[in-house]
């Protein structure tokens, strides 16, 4: 069952699993503490008290609807982190929730050990990008259905859709129109259009690893390599999928991120 904390005027969910040392998970776009990081608990919580947390339009979160900012979403996952009564944490965000971990490393350096970027990008606003971000909020309100077939043709890649039968493609479809709550993800696809991280990066001097998507059709692979150079000391891995990577490759990304976290120093 998920707890819940109250800052702002937003009631927070989160969840606690496993013991050991603190890891905090920060979801995507859209992306709920269950729907992002289920399948990946039973490893993860074998070895580390895990932190999952919804932020402001995802899962059971409520708050009041106004825009959302960064900083507002780095200020609930620090709620439940609080509330869990954990005094230090490897973080490990992917996707939107890469920038509110970015954000969180930046100016809370001392609650952070270390830090795991999975798919990142620092700026909504590159053309390319932020033409993505547009289609995507035309089609949330016109067509979800539409909406969540574009996003297995451009989160996966194509070798592993085309692994998909039919029937996989349409549970895929009803999936993503179940987990989301449609005007919750407006928000969040608003601020990731707009969103614009890259003055904190140089800010980060925790152990950084840094994991892009070599098939990466929805942002590129490029923003997560210069998040690699910006971070001082980051190192960089890329892996052959598509931007929705936890799901494509979830062994391959389990093996970076416990071998980034096992080393002593952050342990």
């Amino acid at each position: 069952m998920n707890d819940s904390v109250e800052i702002d005027g937003a009631e927070v969910a989160y969840r606690i699993d496993g013991s050991g040392p603190a890891l905090v998970l920060v979801s995507g776009t859209g992306g709920n503490l269950h729907s992002n990081w289920d399948h990946l608990m039973e490893p993860l919580a074998a070895h580390r008290r895990v932190v999952r947390v919804d932020y402001s339009g995802s899962g059971d979160t409520r708050d009041d609807g106004r825009a959302l900012t960064v900083d507002m979403l780095a200020g609930q996952v620090l709620a439940a982190v609080r509330a869990c009564n954990v005094a230090s944490f490897d973080l490990l965000g992917y996707s939107l929730g890469s920038a509110v971990a970015a954000h969180i490393t930046a100016e809370y350096p001392q609650l952070v050990r270390s830090l795991v970027l999975v798919a990142p990008f620092a700026q909504g606003g590159e053309p390319r990008i932020k033409l993505q971000f547009e289609l995507w909020q035309q089609l949330i309100r016109l067509d979800p259905a539409a909406f969540a077939r574009l996003v297995l043709l451009n989160g996966f890649s194509p070798a592993f859709l085309r692994g998909f039968s039919d029937r996989q493609i349409e549970q895929w479809v009803d999936l993503i129109q179940q987990s989301n709550r449609w005007d919750g993800m407006l928000r969040q696809v608003e601020l990731d259009a707009r969103l614009d991280i890259s003055g904190q990066l140089a800010k980060i001097d925790r152990p950084t690893l840094v994991i892009g998507c070599s098939q990466d059709y929805i942002l590129g692979p490029e923003p997560a390599r210069a998040i690699a150079r910006a971070i001082s000391g980051a190192r960089y891995a890329e892996l052959d999928a598509g931007h929705m990577a936890p799901f494509e490759r979830p062994q391959e990304l389990l093996q970076l991120v416990g071998e980034f976290l096992a080393v002593p120093a952050r342990g």
